[in-house]
Parts: C-alpha cells; sequence; structure tokens
C-alpha cells in the first residue's frame, strides 16, 4: 500500500506557513497534529543536543588550554572557548529551562571531551574530573588559565 504524500512531506516550508497560519486564526481542526507535535518534539531534542555538543566543545578546548603546552594553539582555542560560550549563553537565554539539565548534560559533556582530548593528545596528563566549579556562570565567564 503506497502512503499518499502530505503537504508535509512534498513542501516543508508551505507546511510551516499553513500551519503557523492555521494556528494564528485558531483554525485547530485544520491542523496537521501528528506531524505538528513530531516538529515540536524534534525541537525539543534540539535544543538538548546543542547544549550538550557545545558544553563538549568547550570542556574539550578548555581542557587544552589549560593542560596541553602548545603556546601557539592558545589563541585559536580561547576564540573558539569564546565562541562557545557566547552561543551557550543565547541558547540558555532563549530556553532557561534547560539550565534544569546541566548536570546531567555537563556529566555526559565531560566523559566525552576528556577521552577525545585524551586520545589527541596522550603525551598530556588530563584530570579525571573537572578541577573548577561546574557553575554555569563561572564556566560560561570565567578564564580557568588566568589565576
Amino acid at each position: 500500500m503506497q502512503k499518499i504524500k502530505t503537504l508535509y512531506d512534498q513542501d516543508y516550508g508551505l507546511w510551516l506557513s499553513q500551519t503557523i497560519a492555521h494556528l494564528r486564526a485558531a483554525r485547530f481542526g485544520d491542523l496537521d497534529l501528528d506531524n505538528l507535535l513530531e516538529e515540536l518534539e524534534a525541537l525539543g531534542r534540539s535544543e538538548r543536543q546543542q547544549l550538550r555538543n557545545r558544553l563538549n566543545t568547550l570542556l574539550e578546548h578548555l581542557l587544552k588550554r589549560l593542560y596541553v603546552d602548545l603556546p601557539n594553539d592558545f589563541n585559536g582555542w580561547e576564540r573558539t572557548i569564546r565562541e562557545q560560550r557566547k552561543q551557550l549563553i543565547w541558547l540558555l537565554d532563549d530556553s532557561p529551562s534547560l539550565k534544569s539539565i546541566w548536570d546531567e548534560t555537563f556529566n555526559t559533556a565531560w566523559q566525552f571531551a576528556i577521552k577525545d582530548v585524551g586520545k589527541d593528545y596522550v603525551q598530556y596528563k588530563f584530570p579525571d574530573k573537572w578541577p573548577f566549579s561546574r557553575d554555569i556562570d563561572e564556566l560560561l565567564n570565567r578564564d580557568f588559565w588566568e589565576h
């Protein structure tokens, strides 16, 4: 049996515009609820993934900046740290509820960051645990390499 293509399948942009128009006009009976719910669920997953990915990248570059003695690379690592911090601040400003999963996300991001950086820089010693505060404000603002 062949599936009938819906507007969602044929033209996502038009489907989105039409869905917004139906919502604004309170034409709830005209909504494609299955696809709308799927999109809303995906949006929530996407924000959580973005938090995890950006935090992972931030931790990787913080580890490199703190423990890898390659001064010629410091500037690049610090630029990446600033960019990830900026993106995380914006993400948390847009979705403050993500702060409720910060600790859990930090743990996951840390596990991958320490594993990946350790593989890339086997000649350097890295800590088993993050040696500084996990506080959101501190992690997003403090230059840990400046004592």
